[in-house]
């Protein structure tokens, strides 16, 4: 015997639907938490950012208690040299553990790659650019589960494709004569190999 009262319909759930709802969710609470950033948390008038309150008032709009100021993710390239270093040992951990053996196949003309690839900063920039969207989208609390084809979609194919283009920064990483001496491997090696003599 159901508890639902007579004549409410039976309504079928298409599979997926849960899934989808969920995702929403983590983008509304993601957006949510952007927008309480820009505007002064939940305190502020709605429409008004925390420096139009403080022109109103004339006094300034305290932060809430414990409430850490909005973090962003650096650019690479701006960073001074210990934070550099820092964040370049963590991104080649990234692309020799995750993006080489999982995404690159063996280069050719058409698909470049330089094992000496931290010598390229146009390469180090993009590359940051992917390994900071991916630590964002394979995160289901932050992205729900579409976050990894969003990843692969706007950030990983677009990075590769100028990345690995007969144009981009490993043009001159071929076989043969070139500007700075690279050669186009017949494996992908790591670059954690490269450094010491192997």
């Amino acid at each position: 015997m159901s508890d639902e009262p007579d004549g409410v319909p039976k309504l079928s759930v298409p599979v997926g639907m849960f899934e989808d709802i969920e995702d929403i969710k983590a983008q509304l609470a993601r957006l949510t938490a952007v927008v309480a950033a820009h505007t002064g948390g939940a305190g502020a008038e709605p429409g008004k950012a925390p420096a139009e309150e403080e022109a109103e008032t004339g006094e300034p709009v305290e932060e809430a208690e414990g409430e850490e100021e909005a973090q962003f993710p650096p650019f690479i390239l701006l960073l001074d040299s210990t934070q550099y270093d820092d964040e370049l040992r963590a991104l080649i951990e990234w692309v020799e553990g995750v993006l080489v053996p999982g995404y690159l196949a063996e280069p050719s003309a058409d698909a470049r790659w330089c094992h000496l690839w931290v010598e390229h900063n146009v390469a180090i920039a993009r590359l940051h650019a992917v390994w900071l969207a991916w630590q964002e989208l394979t995160d289901p609390a932050t992205c729900g589960y579409t976050g990894p084809s969003v990843w692969h979609r706007d950030h990983l194919d677009p990075a590769l494709r100028e990345l690995r283009s007969s144009s981009g920064p490993f043009a001159g990483c071929t076989k043969g004569d070139h500007q700075i001496a690279h050669r186009l491997p017949s494996l992908v090696p790591s670059a954690w190999s490269h450094g010491d003599g192997t």
